[in-house]
């Protein structure tokens, strides 16, 4: 039999092949890795062609558990895939894991599963505020589980919400975006948003949406605005400075590894004095010499900070010694 060039593989993805060569694949496999032949055979399972869609849907069920597993692991998986295991596979070991942790499966195909994830998988899940944002249904069925803490609890609540501080927001929207029209345009989209929508708007907007939106009375905005993937080290390390932000963001910030990377996220965090005094005594070891100088004579952090930066200054010179 001809091995598959990696073209008709693609064509058989997407369902765009000839009736005879879906038929093949259905009936052998066309020496496809399980994987493949798994993930081609999910999309013929829904062929608008009676007998392709038949075929597809018997081989599939010659598979075990742990093919698919494989096959939903792959960051290439197509919806078909994801839409297949979780109607069809929901209860069978590791396909709701797989399925969670495969960050292009939509909150849609997780909804048949929550139940089989166990109580550390559905706090990881309610703390993915993109996919739980983004499907209403997602976060109810979330909500109802009770292996939930009363924090993953409120933030669920917290995405049901609509309401908005537009006071707050326009302050926060002054400074982050100069140009006037722009601002106005802006305030007037988030204005009509609820939650949910500003969460999503706060992981995929631009950076001025970013800035403001730290400063959003719901905190379930402010965590989005540090997950989204377009946030730069730029827009953390200025957010690490605001004293206008709450010890809540401000703690997520400092307790952030990969933020705490960025030398200048550090300092700014440790001369802020909304940062919480536990976390910059703890992170006061992590200064250099002439940024814990100035830190000793910083008026605007509390005294015992100041007073401990100058013991530290003190050990290091006898240590020099």
């Amino acid at each position: 039999m001809e091995l598959l060039s990696a073209e008709v593989i693609e064509d058989l993805r997407h369902g765009r092949a000839s009736k005879e060569r879906k038929i093949a694949i259905c009936a052998s496999g066309a020496h496809l890795p399980a994987a493949d032949r798994i993930e081609i055979l999910t999309v013929l399972a829904k062929d608008e062609d009676e007998t392709v869609a038949s075929r597809a849907g018997e081989a599939l069920l010659s598979y075990t558990p742990d093919a698919f597993v494989e096959a939903l692991r792959r960051e290439s998986a197509v919806p078909s895939l994801f839409a297949y295991a979780s109607k069809e596979l929901a209860t069978k070991p590791g396909i709701a894991e797989a399925l969670l942790h495969n960050k292009n499966c939509g909150g849609e195909y997780l909804i048949p599963v929550v139940g089989q994830l166990s109580g550390m998988q559905v706090q990881e899940l309610v703390l993915e505020l993109d996919r739980v944002s983004a499907t209403p249904e997602l976060a109810a069925a979330l909500e109802h589980l009770p292996n939930l803490t009363a924090e993953h609890k409120s933030i669920l609540q917290e995405l049901r919400s609509t309401a908005i501080d537009v006071d707050r927001l326009a302050e926060a929207a002054a400074e982050a975006e100069p140009d006037p029209v722009r601002r106005q345009t802006m305030l007037q989209q988030i204005g009509r948003m609820t939650v949910a929508q500003r969460v999503q708007y706060a992981m995929k907007g631009s950076g001025e949406a970013r800035r403001t939106l730290i400063r959003d009375s719901n905190k379930v905005v402010q965590r989005a605005v540090l997950q989204s993937p377009r946030l730069t080290g730029q827009e953390v390390e200025a957010y690490a400075s605001m004293p206008s932000l709450t010890d809540e963001i401000l703690r997520q910030i400092a307790t952030n590894r990969n933020f705490r990377k960025n030398y200048i996220v550090v300092r700014n965090l440790m001369n802020n004095p909304k940062t919480p005094l536990d976390l910059t005594l703890g992170m006061l070891a992590m200064l250099n010499p002439l940024d814990l100088k100035k830190l000793t004579s910083n008026k605007n952090v509390p005294e015992t900070l100041r007073t401990t930066a100058l013991k530290l200054q003190r050990t290091r010179k006898e240590l020099k010694k």
